[in-house]
């Protein structure tokens, strides 16, 4: 059960963190156990959107990997990720993942303890499809919304209604789309929205619940504003979903673990420089650090 924070919202700490511990796999946990992770998005000008959350996932324990992305991509994403079964489906005209590949979406999706919609995609009016293609038909325990599937989102909460553990991972413009345009500071926008779309908001450090609770991570530099970076935060919040971890705990340990990798990073190269894509080898050292 996770802690109830006061409202005037904690820091994530190293402390706050090891006492509200992540679940634990056993020494004999399969791969099956550890969860699997359907990463849904992309476009043919866009793959490392997806390789960066895809590779996240497993970097914080997720068991096992799946990548729908498009056909165009999908055999060098395979080779990139062998790790993963990765599916090539259909394209729309721009490139991007089209809604003719919902079917394959939904009935994979079933298997998937997370499924982390939305990296690379390109257009606004075709992600919309896509959304509302698969999500009344989504029966995945846990659901990331990243990127412009944010953007498409707006407006259209109905889309998930009844629909619990769900983490939306937004930017700032991304979070004032959320909001039909408007632009609040982060705790008051991510409550906004969290309240509007009766999911979890991580954003900006803060992470709000429906019901309110809210908590402030402060760790993490100037670095993390890097292209890919959210990418790679939306990855490491659904593995942890993966893993059994309640979204709250997801989106706050996933924040953490995003930022004291850049962190880390940032003691080795400097405050900037550093690539989305070296986040990842130190996700796991992160998270280690917290179990001791």
């Amino acid at each position: 059960m996770s802690p109830s924070p006061p409202a005037e919202a904690p820091a994530v700490t190293p402390r706050l963190l090891r006492a509200w511990p992540l679940p634990a796999p056993g020494d004999d946990a399969t791969k099956h156990e550890r969860g699997t992770v359907l990463v849904v998005g992309g476009a043919v000008s866009t793959p490392g959107a997806v390789l960066l959350p895809a590779i996240a996932a497993l970097r914080v324990g997720a068991g096992r990997l799946q990548v729908a992305t498009v056909e165009a991509t999908s055999i060098a994403l395979g080779t990139a990720v062998p790790e993963a079964l990765v599916v090539g489906l259909p394209a729309d005209e721009d490139g991007s993942l089209s809604a003719r590949g919902a079917d394959w979406i939904v009935e994979h999706g079933k298997d998937a303890a997370c499924v982390i919609l939305g990296p690379g995609l390109l257009d606004r009016d075709g992600t919309l499809a896509l959304l509302e293609a698969v999500l009344p038909r989504l029966e995945c325990r846990s659901l990331v919304l990243d990127a412009l599937a944010l953007v498409a989102l707006a407006g259209h909460e109905k889309l998930l209604a009844g629909r619990e553990r769900v983490v939306l991972t937004p930017n700032e413009g991304e979070l004032a789309a959320l909001l039909d345009g408007e632009q609040l500071d982060g705790r008051q926008g991510a409550s906004r929205a969290a309240e509007r779309y009766g999911a979890v908001v991580a954003t900006g450090g803060w992470t709000v619940s429906p019901d309110g609770r809210v908590w402030r991570d402060e760790t993490g530099g100037v670095g993390l504003g890097t292209s890919g970076s959210g990418d790679v935060l939306a990855g490491a919040i659904g593995g942890l979903l993966a893993l059994g971890a309640e979204s709250e705990q997801a989106a706050v340990f996933g924040q953490y673990a995003h930022a004291a990798a850049g962190d880390r990073l940032t003691e080795r190269t400097g405050r900037l420089g550093f690539l989305a894509r070296e986040l990842l080898e130190e996700l796991p050292v992160v998270l280690m650090s917290l179990r001791n």
